[in-house]
C-alpha cells in the first residue's frame, strides 16, 4: 500500500447496523489519490441509478486527503459527499477544522454510510472499535450542544473530533450542512439533510494512529519553507484603504495579473471578511439579489461591514489542523452566550448587501443561529433575498410571511425569518429547501428571482465581474460552487510555471479580454477543475493554493509522502480522472449537464445599466464544447466517452 494512506475504508449499513472494514485496491489510489477521488470512485460504484437522495440507497461519505496527517501544511480539509437532494447531482462539501486527521487516525481513508437507521444513532470510532450508538437523547440538540454532550460522554485521553447535524439537518432542510468544531460547516449541496434522513446525528472519532510517510524530513523541510512565506507579513493597509483599492480596480480599464500573496496578507490580517468592502466596490460581491450595484450599497453604508467591524469582537484566532495562516476567528457572544465563529465573507455578503442589510450585529446573530442549526449561510441569505424580491413585487404578502415585513434591509425580519426557516414554521417551511424549490411552490413567475445554478444558490462572487465563475457555476458536476475556478483563481494558482503547455496570462491586460470566449479560457477553466480536484484529493486548503504552485509545493509533498515521484502533468491527470468520474456519476443519475443553467441575471441578461458590471454579459454556452474537449468527453453533450471511462477502469 502506498505511503500516506491507511489502505482501508469503513462501510456502515445503517439499516442493519452492520459495520465492516474494506481494503482499497492499490490502483484506486494510483488513479484518484484519496479524499474526493476515493469518494467519487466509491459512490459511482455503490449509488444506483435514480437513487432518492433522501432514501436508503444514497451513500453519505466522509473522506480525508492523501496529505492529511503527513506533516504537510494546509492539509486539514475533509469532504462530505453524496447525491445532493438540493440539485440531484453529485454533491460535495468541503470543511476544515480538525476532523480530517481524525478519520485517518482511526485507520481509515474514508467512512461511508448507506441505509436508514430505525432510530437516531451516532458512530463512535477509535483505534480499537467502530460502533453505532443510540443518539435519541441527542436528537433535537443544536450542533454546539451535540458536540459538547458527545465530548462529555467520551472523556478519554483524546477528545473526540465530531461532525454532526443540527435541527436543520434533522428536519431535512435541503440547504442543511454538516457541522464541526462549533461552527465550521461543510455547508453546500444539502448533505446535512441526507444525514438527517439517515437518522445519523453525528460521527465521533478518537483514534491516534500515525500515518506512514516515505520521506518525513523532506516533507517537513518543504513545510518550513511554506511557513516562512506565510509568516512574512509586511505592514498592510487599513480596511478603508482596501475599500478604495476596490474602487480603483473598478474604474481602471486594465487589470493586472493577481498574485495570491496580496490575498494572503488580507487573510492573515482580517480573515475572509477583509474582502467585504473591496468586493462590493469592484463588483465582485452581488448586491440586492444580484440586481443592485455599489450605488445601492455605497462606501458609507458598507463601512458598517468593514473588516475592522468583524475584528473587534475577536478573542482568539482560529487555525485549522496543519494551517500556519489562521484565517478564522472566535468571537465573544452576547452576555451569557458562548463564543462563536466569526462570520466569513460569504456569510457577511449573503446576509448583508445581497439583502441590503448593513446591520453587523444582526449578521453576527444570524451567523451563530445558522451555525448551531447547521444551515448553509450562502443558501439561506440568497433565499431570503429571493423572498424579499418576491415581497417587493407582491408575489407574497404579509399574509404569507406570518406578518413579517420583508422589505429590503429589514434586519429584524431577517433574524425572525432565519428562525422560522430553521424550525420549518410557516413561511420558513416554504423557504427551508432553498430558492428554486420555493419558486416552484410560489409560482407566478417568481423563478426569475431565484439566483441559482442547477438548484444551488449562487455564491457571493459575481460572474459578471469574473466570467470564469460563470463557467464553473454551470459546468461543474457539483454546480453553483465558487471554490473550484475562475480566471482570478487561475492567475493565483500559477500552474503555467510548472506545466508549460498551459496559457500564461499577460501581466497587464484589458478587462474586456476576460469576456472573450476562446479556447484559452476553456483550457484555463479545465486546469482549475483538475487542480482543485487534486487539492481535494490531497486534503489541501484552497487558500493555501492561492499562494501559487511554487510557494505551495503540492506536487513535491505528494512525491515525498509516497516515495513515487510523478510529473505535474500526471498529477493534473489525476484531477481529470476525478472530474470524469463525477461527470459520469451525474449521467448515471439522469442529469444532463446542458440543462444546468445559471440564472440569467447572473450572466448579465439583460446587462446592468450602471455600476461596476455595467454593460457586461457572459456567453458561457460558447465555452462548453472546448471545456468538455479538455477531458476527452463528447463535446456536444458533455458525456464521458467509452475511452475516457476505460482509461480509468470504470
Amino acid at each position: 500500500m502506498g505511503l500516506g494512506y491507511t489502505g482501508k475504508i469503513l462501510v456502515v449499513d445503517l439499516t442493519t447496523g452492520r459495520i465492516r472494514s474494506e481494503t482499497v485496491p492499490e490502483w484506486i489510489y494510483e488513479q484518484f489519490l484519496s479524499g474526493v477521488g476515493l469518494a467519487a470512485w466509491y459512490l459511482y460504484r455503490h449509488i444506483p441509478t435514480d437513487a432518492d437522495p433522501l432514501g436508503p440507497e444514497n451513500v453519505l461519505g466522509f473522506a480525508a486527503g492523501a496529505l492529511t496527517g503527513t506533516g504537510s501544511l494546509f492539509s486539514g480539509r475533509w469532504m462530505v459527499v453524496g447525491k445532493s437532494p438540493l440539485t440531484g447531482c453529485w454533491g460535495e462539501a468541503n470543511c476544515g477544522g480538525t476532523f480530517a486527521p481524525a478519520i485517518k487516525q482511526c485507520g481509515y481513508d474514508g467512512i461511508f454510510f448507506s441505509g436508514i437507521s430505525p432510530h437516531p444513532v451516532y458512530l463512535f470510532a477509535d483505534n480499537n472499535t467502530a460502533e453505532l450508538r443510540d443518539a435519541t437523547d441527542l436528537w433535537g440538540l443544536d450542533a454546539g450542544a451535540t458536540e459538547a454532550r458527545l465530548c462529555a460522554m467520551h472523556p478519554g485521553r483524546k477528545r473526540p473530533r465530531i461532525a454532526c447535524i443540527g435541527p436543520a439537518g434533522e428536519r431535512q432542510s435541503l440547504i442543511a450542512g454538516v457541522v464541526h468544531d462549533g461552527g465550521r460547516l461543510a455547508a453546500r449541496a444539502g448533505l446535512g439533510a441526507v444525514m438527517g434522513a439517515k437518522r445519523l446525528k453525528a460521527v465521533a472519532l478518537a483514534g491516534s494512529q500515525r500515518i506512514k510517510v516515505h520521506d518525513r524530513s523532506g516533507v517537513l523541510r518543504l513545510s518550513r519553507e511554506v511557513s516562512a512565506t506565510v509568516q512574512n507579513q509586511p505592514p498592510f493597509v487599513s480596511g478603508k484603504v482596501a475599500a478604495y483599492l476596490g474602487r480603483l480596480i473598478r474604474v481602471l480599464p486594465t487589470q493586472m495579473e493577481t498574485d495570491g500573496l496580496l490575498y494572503k496578507m488580507i487573510l492573515r490580517k482580517w480573515g475572509t471578511v477583509g474582502m467585504n468592502q473591496m468586493s462590493i466596490e469592484m463588483g465582485d460581491a452581488p448586491v440586492q439579489n444580484w440586481r443592485g450595484t455599489h450605488h445601492d450599497f455605497d462606501l458609507d453604508t458598507s463601512s458598517r461591514l468593514a473588516p475592522e467591524v468583524f475584528t473587534r469582537p475577536v478573542v482568539a484566532k482560529y487555525f485549522c489542523y496543519s494551517c500556519p495562516l489562521g484565517c478564522g476567528a472566535l468571537v465573544e457572544g452576547a452576555p451569557g452566550a458562548p463564543r462563536g465563529h466569526r462570520p466569513e465573507y460569504e456569510t457577511a455578503m449573503a446576509l448583508g448587501p445581497l439583502c441590503l442589510n448593513a446591520d453587523s450585529d444582526s449578521i453576527f446573530q444570524m451567523n451563530e443561529m445558522l451555525n448551531r442549526a447547521g444551515m448553509d449561510s450562502i443558501s439561506a441569505g440568497a433565499t431570503i433575498a429571493f423572498a424579499m424580491e418576491c415581497y417587493e413585487h407582491g408575489l407574497i404578502t404579509r399574509a404569507d410571511t406570518d406578518g413579517l415585513d420583508l422589505s429590503w434591509g429589514n434586519s429584524a425580519a431577517m433574524v425572525a425569518l432565519i428562525d422560522k426557516m430553521i424550525r420549518r414554521e410557516g413561511i420558513g417551511d416554504l423557504l427551508a429547501d432553498g430558492s428554486r424549490m420555493a419558486a416552484r411552490r410560489i409560482g407566478a413567475g417568481s423563478g426569475r428571482f431565484a439566483m441559482h445554478a442547477g438548484g444551488q444558490e449562487l455564491p457571493m462572487h459575481d460572474s459578471r465581474f469574473d466570467p470564469g465563475f460563470a463557467l464553473h457555476y454551470a459546468v461543474e458536476p457539483a454546480p453553483g460552487r465558487h471554490t473550484v475556478g475562475s480566471f482570478l483563481y487561475y492567475e493565483m494558482f500559477q500552474l503555467w510555471r510548472e506545466i508549460e503547455d498551459l496559457p500564461d496570462p499577460s501581466r497587464f491586460y484589458l478587462k474586456r479580454r476576460k469576456y472573450d470566449t476562446d479556447l484559452e479560457k476553456a483550457r484555463m477553466a479545465a486546469a482549475c477543475s483538475q487542480f482543485v480536484n487534486l487539492l481535494n484529493a490531497a486534503g489541501i486548503c484552497l487558500f493555501g493554493a492561492f499562494l501559487g504552485i511554487r510557494r505551495l509545493p503540492v506536487f513535491q509533498w505528494l512525491d515525498a509522502v509516497s516515495g513515487r515521484p510523478r510529473s505535474p502533468e500526471v498529477y493534473l491527470q489525476i484531477g481529470a480522472n476525478i472530474q470524469t468520474v463525477r461527470q459520469a456519476f451525474n449521467f448515471r443519475q439522469g442529469i444532463d449537464p446542458l440543462v444546468i443553467r445559471v440564472s440569467d441575471r447572473a450572466l448579465g441578461r439583460p446587462p446592468q445599466s450602471r455600476g461596476a458590471n455595467e454593460g457586461r454579459s457572459v456567453a458561457v454556452e460558447k465555452l462548453l464544447k472546448d471545456y468538455f474537449r479538455q477531458f476527452g468527453w463528447d463535446e456536444g453533450t458533455g458525456r464521458p466517452t467509452e475511452k475516457a471511462l476505460g482509461d480509468i477502469n470504470l
